[in-house]
């Protein structure tokens, strides 16, 4: 199975972001946080703040309180599927939540959660195989940032 990949040619000079980091599962969480702080150190950006809420769930309300003060907002978080359908409802919150924020609000917020079904899969996407996630969801609110800027956010 073939995979797209992004070529990111971006500038984060003079932006500043907010990174909201989930606690639960810290031993993803911080490895996407890593690969964030790497894709901001590259393109440059100078006002960088790192916030931790507990779990996924509560990334739209800190996204929501930190959207004024910031150009973009990077969202982090792990959740891996259970037994339960809590996995499912953790999801959908976050995911629409965090769209939510960027809608009513005009800043740009990314979804750097992760949502798999195995702990294998998520040490893939957080600096495995399949990348960083955290280093594309920079580079993704770096280049919506820029866009909000040059489109007349």
């Amino acid at each position: 199975m073939s995979r797209e990949t992004l070529n990111w040619s971006v500038d984060a000079k003079g932006l500043k972001f907010a990174i909201v980091v989930a606690r639960f599962n810290s031993g993803i969480t911080e490895k996407l946080l890593e690969g964030a702080r790497q894709a901001l150190t590259t393109a440059g950006a100078g006002g960088v703040a790192e916030f931790y809420v507990p779990g996924a769930f509560e990334l739209p309300l800190a996204a929501q309180k930190l959207a004024k003060s910031y150009d973009g907002i990077i969202a982090l978080g792990a959740v891996i599927r259970g037994e339960t359908p809590h996995f499912d409802y953790v999801c959908d919150a976050a995911a629409r939540g965090l769209l939510q924020v960027s809608l009513e609000t005009g800043t740009p917020v990314s979804f750097g959660v992760l949502t798999t079904d195995t702990l294998e899969q998520a040490h893939a996407r957080a600096g495995g195989e399949h990348g960083n996630k955290g280093y594309d969801a920079a580079m993704t609110a770096i280049e919506m940032a820029r866009f909000g800027k040059t489109s007349g956010k």
